[in-house]
């Protein structure tokens, strides 16, 4: 007689409060954003109040100000290339030190090298990078797209490197008696499977490419290269900061993201959790 199964039983207090918490950091912050916005210059004494009238004119403005559509396809163009560029190298550079860092001292060395700049803050590189930049003309829309692949190199090669660990060789294997050799394997075979931990360094990537502020900062001076991030700072004078305007357009910025997440949110959750869990 097999013995009943153990109810479970759920801690109602802590869940509440998770809950409250959750619903005052989240919804709470994009309440305050959403109101602010909707509201005239006049009422930003009571933060908290509904706005009345309702300023739908603050976000025209403030696409106006922002020069939105050029710096949304500033934004969109390093996004886009930054992104199959990543995957496909840094996938590869993975594969190949993860399969030889056994017998090569060089490609263990190469990992580790990887590795320990995850440890380097941005800021010490920060002057030799403008330096370098401008010397090499890396500071425009291409060459910020490069260094975002080069930079997104250590975090995803130990992404990358740990699922590359959990395929068995046998694979490899079955296709090199088949003719093929470590680069058509790598294209043809171990590139598709790799789609779960794909997907995680998309998202990071992605988010990582649009929502930066440092970099295009420091590189993008020109004002018709410039992101979406750096348009804000034309909201903030010598002496006071147009919180109305600033806070539509940072509600233009988020828009494309979240329309990204409502119509991928099924890829993007799948991506999540099965790049967070050898097979």
């Amino acid at each position: 007689m097999s013995s009943p199964t153990p109810k479970k039983s759920c801690n109602w207090p802590v869940t509440l409060l998770l809950f409250i918490g959750a619903v005052i950091f989240i919804l709470g912050v994009l309440y305050i954003t959403l109101v602010v916005a909707l509201k005239d210059t006049t009422q930003m004494a009571r933060v908290l109040s509904l706005p009345h009238p309702f300023v739908f004119q603050n976000f025209a403005e403030a696409w106006k100000m922002t020069d939105y559509p050029r710096k949304f396809l500033n934004t969109l163009i390093i996004t886009v290339i930054c992104l199959p560029f990543t995957l496909v190298t840094n996938s590869a550079a993975a594969y190949a030190i993860t399969r030889n860092r056994n017998r090569s001292k060089f490609f263990n060395l190469v990992y580790y090298y990887f590795i320990s700049a995850m440890f380097i803050p941005f800021q010490v590189l920060m002057l030799p990078l403008v330096k370098q930049a401008s010397f090499f003309h890396l500071d425009n829309i291409l060459g910020i797209t490069f260094l975002y692949i080069v930079f997104g190199l250590p975090m995803n090669t130990f992404l990358y490197c740990g699922y590359v660990r959990s395929l068995p060789k046998s694979i490899e294997e079955a296709a090199l008696i088949e003719g093929l050799n470590p680069i058509q394997t790598f294209i043809r075979i171990v590139f598709p499977i790799m789609k779960p931990i794909h997907s995680t360094v998309a998202i990071l990537s992605v988010m990582w490419t649009w929502n930066d502020f440092l970099m295009p900062l420091l590189l993008l001076t020109k004002a018709d290269n410039q992101t979406l991030q750096l348009s804000q700072y034309v909201f903030q004078t010598q002496f006071s900061t147009n919180y109305n305007l600033a806070f539509a357009s940072y509600i233009l910025v988020l828009f494309p993201v979240v329309l990204v997440y409502i119509f991928f949110q099924r890829w993007i959750i799948a991506g999540v959790t099965n790049g967070a869990v050898k097979s």
